[in-house]
């Protein structure tokens, strides 16, 4: 059984900045993807930014320059580094892997950007 564990999210000011964490654990066969999606209350489900098991990246034109997506030298972790955060970036965060014929999704972590 294939389990997304996020981490990392919590109230910020903005400007300030957050890492979001996910591992993933069980038996994933052939990663194609890993991603980050959001979820502001009243809106859809977004995506933030993705990378392909290439290394390619690919992000959402709200955060890019602010947010870079990278691996961890565990094959099966993404991270997601917020600098520069704004209000509008509050929503729940989702981290996202696919691999085969699957996607698998995490329960998700609240992020606030709020003086």
């Amino acid at each position: 059984q294939v389990q997304l564990v996020e981490s990392g999210g919590g109230l910020v000011q903005p400007g300030g900045s957050l890492r979001l964490s996910c591992a993933a654990s069980g038996s994933i066969f052939s990663i194609n993807t890993m991603g980050w999606f959001r979820q502001a209350p009243g809106k859809q489900r977004e995506l933030v930014a993705v990378i392909y098991n290439s290394g390619y990246t690919n992000y959402a034109d709200s955060v890019k320059g602010r947010f870079t997506i990278s691996r961890g030298n565990a094959e099966n972790t993404v991270y997601l580094q917020m600098n520069s955060l704004k209000p509008e970036d509050t929503a729940v965060y989702y981290c996202h892997v696919t691999g085969g014929q699957y996607a698998y999704w995490g329960q998700g972590t609240q992020v606030t950007v709020s003086s």
